[in-house]
């Protein structure tokens, strides 16, 4: 239950579709309720009842439901190529304001073309009976429609922004800093013996989200050990092996593995794209698709690339301070284990600042700023031997590739300087 419910907000969070539509439903549900309210002269709420006829009613209702399709139409098409936009330049990512404007849009539709079966008409004869609460209840729709029309123009002109996109994508990213528990096990994980019987994937796609919590009772219960093969964020493939499962000797009976590779993937969430749900590196590969498409030589944009780096800095930095690594659920009597992979600090950096580094190699502020960015964790990971090798290791690369790089002798000075602030700091 937990898996699904994570699945589809999820899904709802990406699909354009799901919000509008419960927009909709509400919509009709809040017409059919203000139709039901008669309102007399005397009452308080006469002044906000509409004051015309029935075909001035049915005239504004048939006036609203057209111009709101025509809105929505144009909002459409504005969403499509922002998107294309953003997915060129900066990668794929969501936009829940365009849901919000959509399921305004929606709403006014629905309420307003549904009030055409009501206002105006009785048996299919005219009246000038009908629900005036519920026209004026259009009115207002029509107006937060008008007041959406403008908060998406503006959403639109800053949504594409470098300076938007990147606050973005480090929010996202900080938010599962904060939510997740990114690792349990810093060590060197268990090995699956030779004896371990493969667990296969039921479906193809990108793992999202994994719960060992939620297969430990069955490890337990059977007294094996279960790891999966591949971290979160990862692409596996149906019929491959996804976890390996083995009982703490060769002797020992093993379980039926359909069951397992059924219980696993239910664990599991797979999909067919990469979210923030879990997974950290998708929120920095965002940041460092935008720092390296900024290097390409197309766009050649160094600046651009050194906001990212800045923007990744802030992730890093709330990263040096958790315990990074496996994510190992175990029985508390010793007679289980389901593990997930993760990251170390130095994977992080290996991969997340590797790319960045080979791109601007030979552009000595993007590597000032790689190196600041080292010297802020540096300054927060403390004695950690292991992290501290990590950061050593990532400055001596980058200043070995800026000196391969950088044409001139006075542009390196710096870089090198910057390093040795960090090795002696």
């Amino acid at each position: 239950m937990i898996l699904s419910r994570e699945g589809f907000r999820e899904y709802a969070g990406g699909a354009l579709w799901v919000w509008p539509s419960l927009a909709s439903l509400a919509a009709l549900i809040l017409g059919l309720a203000i139709s039901q309210i008669t309102i007399s002269p005397q009452s308080p709420l006469a002044p906000l009842a509409f004051q015309g006829t029935g075909d001035d009613a049915r005239a504004l209702l048939t006036t609203i439901s057209s111009t709101v399709v025509t809105v929505i139409a144009l909002v459409l098409g504005l969403t499509v190529v922002a998107l294309q936009l953003a997915s060129t330049q900066f990668s794929p990512r969501r936009d829940r304001s365009t849901q919000l404007v959509l399921s305004v849009f929606m709403a006014t539709f629905v309420y307003s073309t549904a009030g055409l079966y009501t206002v105006g008409l009785s048996e299919g004869s005219r009246t000038e009976e009908f629900p005036r609460l519920a026209v004026s209840g259009a009115m207002i729709l029509l107006f937060a429609s008008l007041a959406m029309v403008v908060y998406f123009a503006d959403h639109l002109a800053h949504s594409i922004q470098i300076d938007s996109v990147t606050s973005r994508a480090e929010k996202g990213a900080l938010r599962v800093v904060a939510s997740q528990q990114l690792g349990t096990f810093e060590e060197r994980s268990p090995q699956p013996p030779s004896w371990a019987v493969p667990l296969t994937a039921m479906r193809s796609g990108y793992i999202q989200t994994a719960h060992p919590e939620a297969l430990l009772p069955l490890a337990s219960r059977h007294g094996v050990s279960v790891a999966l093969r591949h971290r979160i964020g990862e692409h596996v493939i149906a019929g491959t092996p996804l976890a390996l499962m083995w009982p703490p000797s060769a002797s020992d009976p093993t379980p039926n593995a359909q069951t397992f590779s059924t219980a696993l993937n239910d664990m599991i969430n797979i999909g067919f794209e990469r979210t923030l749900q879990q997974d950290i590196t998708f929120g920095m590969r965002q940041l460092v698709d935008v720092a390296c498409k900024a290097l390409s030589p197309a766009i050649n944009d160094p600046y651009t690339a050194v906001q990212a780096i800045d923007h990744l800095s802030v992730i890093f930095c709330a990263m040096a301070i958790r315990p990074l690594g496996d994510d190992v659920a175990r029985d508390p009597k010793g007679v289980g284990m389901v593990l997930v992979p993760g990251r170390r600090f130095g994977d992080y950096l290996a991969v997340m600042c590797g790319m960045v580094r080979r791109y601007g190699a030979s552009e000595p502020i993007v590597s000032q700023a790689l190196l600041r960015l080292l010297s802020s964790c540096a300054g927060l990971i403390g004695d950690d031997p292991a992290r501290r090798t990590a950061i050593d290791k990532q400055v001596a690369l980058i200043v070995q590739d800026a000196e391969r790089e950088i044409a001139q002798h006075e542009d390196f000075f710096a870089v090198r300087a910057a390093a040795e602030a960090i090795k002696y700091g």
